[in-house]
């Protein structure tokens, strides 16, 4: 019952976790407005001089690795976190510094670039946004489902005598969304470049 319970429960916790990411985007834009000029026109610099030596990178193993990284790391520990009891906690703080770390980016865009910095930003976090946004969400609400009835058998009433199972679907939702991830990653890898050195062409024209 508790796992049905659980798992039927799935838009109460969507909705907790987004005003966590919401509130991490409202802090993020607040703490950019404070950044010294300085960091705007350091930006600009080195998207300027980016344009000019080409905007091209070799795909080396590198900077495949970097682009893993940024597309894993919120999902994996949203996935993570399922399995451990201080999950109730840490996913939506996971959320809001999701929310907030992505909102200080496209902030400093901005300030950097005025309302041109808005299309910079979709160029480079656009892609991004669009596959690790829904996929952190997909499976960090199971996930904090997971982990508050482990809290609630660690520390409320309930014993370890009826542990919380992961299903078939448990897995087949984290292969989907690896999928999925993962061809965000080879798009972003050979498109994004292009779409910002476009974007930055036009924009310092």
């Amino acid at each position: 019952m508790r796992n049905r319970d659980r798992a039927g429960q799935p838009l109460p916790r969507l909705l907790f976790l987004a005003l966590f990411f919401l509130a991490g985007v409202l802090l993020g834009q607040v703490l950019a407005g404070r950044v010294p000029d300085e960091t705007g026109g350091e930006l600009s610099r080195y998207l300027t001089d980016y344009v000019r030596l080409g905007g091209s990178q070799d795909l080396t193993a590198k900077t495949a690795l970097s682009a893993v990284v940024i597309y894993f790391r919120y999902p994996l520990l949203a996935f993570l976190l399922g399995f451990a009891s201080v999950g109730v906690v840490l996913l939506p703080c996971a959320a809001a510094a999701f929310g907030f770390f992505l909102s200080f980016s496209v902030s400093c865009f901005t300030a950097a670039f005025g309302p041109d910095g808005v299309l910079l930003a979709l160029a480079v976090f656009g892609l991004r946004c669009a596959v690790t946004l829904p996929v952190f969400f997909l499976l960090a609400v199971p996930s904090w489902g997971a982990s508050a009835a482990l809290a609630s058998l660690s520390f409320g009433r309930g014993r370890r005598c009826a542990p919380v199972a992961y299903g078939r679907s448990w897995w087949l939702r984290l292969a989907a969304c690896g999928a999925a991830l993962l061809i965000g990653v080879c798009v972003d890898l050979f498109v994004s470049p292009w779409f910002l050195r476009l974007m930055l062409e036009r924009i310092l024209a």
